[in-house]
């Protein structure tokens, strides 16, 4: 490679430009994701809604694994292209479409093997069961899809085509909307139509990604694992290596992920037993309402992590910390942004899912007005945690998210409802991320030091 677009001087417009189409391709996939459950909200009824986020956690479990092999694969390919082994980053990257592609057949297969045990344990009520079968049978068949895309989205930017991934994900979205408007409207085909409408918006990215990377037009493209003075035993030896490494410094991701499946779970069984189906929906609305602002902050993380682990690789630490004091300044004012725009909309982003004269609009208006506190924190989580996977310091980035999930955020769920009811439900989150913050802030400025 003659050069690399990762390799300059990052001053604050440089650095915006480069994450801004990262930035803009997850908050569009923030919106084409809470547009699905809109449709299904309006269009079918609010127990599909509710069945939606009682499934959720299987999609949580695909993304983690999709997620995890992105960070983590994404950390060792850029780092090695910093150091100038582009040849062995690019067999890293064929080795990882290949185990990703082979963890969605695994997850699809036994997702239709163990369908009604799985949505059973999942905790759906007889009345939500029929649609949470319904939605996961047809989304089921999109599992490997969705792990694809999420992979292609981060090595994208990795192999310098950031603005690929945005056209991609915009492309996905508009098919995902137009396709559920098609699939619920014309052809009245229920919660399956929105899962149909999404799964598409999964295929998309990924069979476009697949053949991008097909070609030689970057700096990444499929290579034969094999090299020629090597035996095929000890190719494949050497390669796994490659694949434990991801898995282990992309693990804060997959914990994030198992997290909110468990946070998820623990949600819609708290309100299922405090306020019944409409409690479900209630939540659900909050949650991908979360996930759609969350988007700023997990875009922007995602965006610059090629160019932390491309300084890390070459050792430029002054340029390094440069581009994390910018990163401070942005979640700083991104956060304030974010609070103030769920603390006084709220009932605008509740009357698009429910009827304002509706118990479900109700609950999700109230949540609201405690639930958005938390935006103050959670950027600094989100970055802090996803520098760390940046810079290949994986069990530093799953302890971090290990314990603002599993230990947090579970733990105040169990807690506060008990104490408070519903309100203590909506405060959780706050309480988690709140905590997490201080947290979060010792281990930035202990690296910073």
């Amino acid at each position: 490679m003659k050069e690399n677009i990762l390799d300059q001087e990052w001053d604050v417009p440089a650095l915006l430009k480069f994450a801004f189409p990262t930035i803009v391709m997850m908050i569009f996939m923030g919106l084409y994701t809470i547009t699905d459950t809109i449709f299904v909200a309006r269009l079918v009824n609010a127990d599909a809604l509710s069945a939606i986020n009682i499934v959720c956690p299987v999609i949580n479990l695909t993304v983690g694994l999709g997620t995890m092999l992105a960070a983590g694969g994404n950390a060792i390919v850029s780092r090695k292209m910093g150091a100038g082994a582009n040849e062995e980053a690019r067999e890293d990257f064929t080795l990882l479409v290949i185990v990703a592609l082979a963890m969605g057949l695994i997850l699809l297969t036994a997702g239709l093997f163990w369908m009604e045990e799985i949505i059973a344990f999942l905790g759906a009520s007889d009345r939500l069961f029929p649609y949470c079968r319904e939605y996961l049978t047809a989304l089921a068949f999109f599992i490997p899809a969705n792990i694809l895309q999420t992979l292609f989205a981060n090595l994208l930017v990795t192999a310098g085509r950031p603005g690929l991934g945005l056209g991609l994900s915009v492309l996905a979205g508009v098919a995902n909307i137009v396709f559920d408007y098609i699939f619920l409207v014309p052809l009245g085909m229920g919660i399956r139509g929105a899962a149909l409408g999404t799964g598409i918006g999964y295929l998309i990215p990924a069979a476009a990604g697949m053949a991008f990377f097909m070609g030689r037009k970057g700096s990444l493209f499929f290579v034969s694992l094999r090299r020629r003075e090597n035996a095929p035993v000890r190719v494949l030896s050497g390669r796994l290596k490659v694949v434990a490494e991801s898995c282990a410094n992309g693990s804060s991701e997959m914990v994030s992920q198992l997290a909110t499946a468990l946070t998820t779970y623990l949600f819609n069984i708290t309100m299922m037993d405090l306020a019944g189906e409409e409690g479900v929906a209630a939540i659900t609305i909050l949650i991908y309402s979360q996930f759609l602002l969350n988007t700023l902050f997990l875009g922007y993380s995602m965006g610059i992590a090629p160019v932390i682990g491309f300084h890390y690789g070459s050792g430029n630490h002054a340029r390094q910390r440069r581009v994390l004091r910018v990163s401070m300044g942005f979640i700083a004012v991104t956060s304030l942004a974010v609070f103030g725009f769920s603390f006084t909309g709220g009932g605008i982003i509740a009357g698009m899912f429910a009827g304002k004269e509706s118990e479900v609009y109700q609950l999700a208006v109230g949540g609201f007005e405690i639930f958005s506190f938390g935006f103050l924190f959670c950027g600094w989580n989100i970055f802090v945690s996803g520098m760390f996977t940046a810079l290949s310091n994986g069990r530093v980035s799953a302890a971090l998210s290990f314990l603002r999930t599993f230990g947090l955020l579970a733990g105040s769920i169990l807690v506060l409802p008990r104490v408070w009811g519903i309100p203590g439900v909506w405060l959780a989150v706050p309480v988690a991320e709140g905590v997490m913050f201080v947290v979060s802030l010792g281990c930035l400025g202990f690296f910073l030091s």
